[in-house]
């Protein structure tokens, strides 16, 4: 996992995305580290064309397999 003080604008990251609509269904999905534009002081995830806040407890991952790795541990 990467740790989230280390993040860097531009940076691509993969992260387990729970279905807002449907809560039973997770995917790994790749998200860009972009300035929120509603607080430019602050990095956020972009992910499907939205701004998401990055939380503590949020799991960003380098590399797909990783994701996986921990998908297959916690949802398999």
């Amino acid at each position: 996992m990467i740790d989230i003080q280390q993040l860097e604008e531009g940076q691509q990251v993969y992260i387990i995305y729970r279905n807002p609509h449907t809560q039973t269904v997770s995917t790994i999905q790749e998200a860009t580290i972009a300035r929120d534009p509603m607080n430019p002081g602050q990095l956020s995830l972009l992910l499907f064309d939205f701004y998401h806040s990055i939380e503590e407890d949020d799991a960003l991952f380098n590399s797909y397999e990783e994701a996986e790795s921990m998908f297959e541990q916690f949802y398999m």
